[in-house]
C-alpha cells in the first residue's frame, strides 16, 4: 500500500517545563546531553525560552513560557513538566497535515513556513491525546542550528565560556519508543487514530494477562509506521486490587499524555554506569531475577554480575535478544521517566520482564502511598 504520510524518523520532543534552564543543567549534567540551540529573550523571542539538547540522534526541546497566561505555563500548571509535542520529520509538512485531518485528525497548526538567512522551514501539526500534539516538521531547504528565531550554542548560553558547558554524551543513540498512558476504554479508540489518520499498523497487543502482578494490570497496544522508524506503544489501566501504575500517572499528569521514552545505545553497561554516577535513579529488580537468568533468556554476550549490580533486565524473543532498566521519575510527580534500551535483534518490549518491572514499580507506589 502506498504510504500516504511517510516519516523519514523522529525530529524532535519539546518538554513543557517550568525551568527550562534549570532542565537543560539536569539534561546535561545527569544525563549527559550538549546544549546546541536556544531562543530566549536575547534572540527576540519575547514568549518562551527554550533549549535545544542533543546527543547522538536524540533532540529535546525544554521550553518554558515568560508569562502566566501563556498556554505552556498553563500545561505546565495542570501537568506538570511533561511532554508537549512529539515531532517526526516529514517530506512534505502541508500534505502531512492534510492527508492526517482528511482522515479525521484535528488540527492543531495549519501548515506554516517561518524564514531566515538559513533558509525554510515548514511545519504543521494535530492533536493526539491529551493536550499532545503530533508535529509534521520538514527541513528540506533549512539549514539552520534549529529553526529560524533559534541560534548555535555549544557552550553558554551567551556563547561565553572555555568549553565547560560541552558535553561528550554517555552513549545514548535515538529515540527507539514514545510510551503514552491513556484513560481506560480509550486504547483502542488511539489505535484507530495511528491507524487511520497516519497509516500506523499494529505491532503488538499485551493485555492484563501479560501485564499484570497480584495488584494491578494495564493493557498496552504498540504501533508503528511503514518504515518501522517510529513506534508508539499505548498503555491503558486494567481492573486490578490496587491501583495501577497507568492510573497513577493519570492521576498526577491530570489526563493522558507520555508516560516515557526508551533511549537506544549500543552500550548499555556503560551508559547506564555513566548514568548513575551522574545521579540517575533506576528501579531495582531483586537479586533472584538474575538467578536463573540464563536459563530464561539462553546465552547473551554480557556478564550477567555487572547486570545485576547495574539492575539491567534482559528479554528474548524469536529474533533475538535486548537489555533494558528505567529511570524512576525524573520530576515530582510520579509521571515521565526513561527507559534505557540495547537491543541485539530483537524488537520486542521486554514482555518477560513485566512482571518483575510492575513489582519493582508498585513497590515504589506504595512508598508514595498510592498503590
Amino acid at each position: 500500500m502506498e504510504d500516504f504520510l511517510p516519516i523519514r524518523g523522529m525530529d524532535h520532543v519539546e518538554f513543557y517545563v517550568g525551568n527550562a534552564r534549570q532542565a537543560a543543567h539536569y539534561y546535561r549534567t545527569g544525563f549527559g546531553f550538549a546544549l546546541v540551540a536556544y531562543s530566549g529573550l536575547e534572540t527576540g523571542n519575547r514568549r518562551t525560552a527554550s533549549y535545544v539538547m542533543q546527543q547522538g540522534q536524540i533532540r529535546l526541546v525544554l521550553t518554558t513560557a515568560l508569562g502566566p497566561d501563556d498556554p505552556i505555563a498553563r500545561h505546565v500548571h495542570l501537568h506538570g513538566d511533561g511532554v508537549g509535542v512529539i515531532a517526526m520529520e516529514v517530506p512534505d509538512a502541508a500534505s502531512a497535515y492534510r492527508e492526517s485531518t482528511r482522515r479525521g485528525a484535528t488540527g492543531a497548526i495549519l501548515p506554516t513556513e517561518v524564514t531566515d538567512e538559513c533558509g525554510v522551514l515548514r511545519y504543521s501539526a494535530i492533536r493526539a491525546y491529551g493536550d499532545t500534539l503530533i508535529k509534521f516538521v520538514q527541513r528540506d531547504g533549512y539549514e539552520g542550528a534549529f529553526a529560524p528565531g533559534y541560534v548555535a550554542r555549544a557552550q553558554g548560553v551567551d556563547g561565553g565560556g572555555n568549553g565547560r558547558f560541552a558535553h561528550k554524551g554517555y552513549g545514548l543513540a535515538a529515540i527507539d519508543h514514545i510510551v503514552g498512558n491513556v484513560e481506560l476504554g480509550a486504547m483502542n479508540r488511539w489505535v484507530d487514530f495511528f491507524a487511520h489518520t497516519m497509516g500506523f499498523s499494529q505491532l503488538v497487543h499485551f493485555d492484563d494477562q501479560d501485564i499484570s502482578t497480584e495488584y494491578s494490570a494495564l493493557m498496552s497496544k504498540v504501533m508503528q509506521n511503514g518504515s518501522g522508524k517510529v513506534k508508539f506503544p499505548i498503555n491503558e489501566p486494567a481492573e486490578g486490587k490496587k491501583k495501577s501504575q497507568i492510573q497513577e500517572y493519570l492521576d498526577y499528569y491530570y489526563g493522558p499524555g507520555v508516560q516515557h521514552l526508551a533511549l537506544s545505545t549500543g552500550d548499555i553497561i556503560s551508559a547506564v554506569e555513566k548514568l548513575r554516577e551522574s545521579g540517575i535513579e533506576f528501579l531495582r529488580v531483586p537479586t533472584t531475577y538474575y538467578e536463573t537468568l540464563e536459563e530464561r533468556v539462553g546465552k547473551i554476550d554480557e556478564p550477567i554480575d555487572k547486570l545485576a549490580e547495574l539492575g539491567i533486565l534482559v528479554d528474548r524473543d524469536e529474533e533475538g535478544y535486548l537489555l533494558q532498566i528505567f529511570t524512576r521519575p525524573v520530576q515530582d510527580r510520579p509521571t515521565v521517566f526513561y527507559e534505557i534500551i540495547e537491543r541485539h535483534g530483537s524488537r520486542g518490549f521486554g514482555k518477560g520482564n513485566f512482571k518483575a518491572l510492575f513489582e519493582a514499580i508498585e513497590r515504589e507506589q506504595a512508598l508514595r502511598g498510592n498503590l
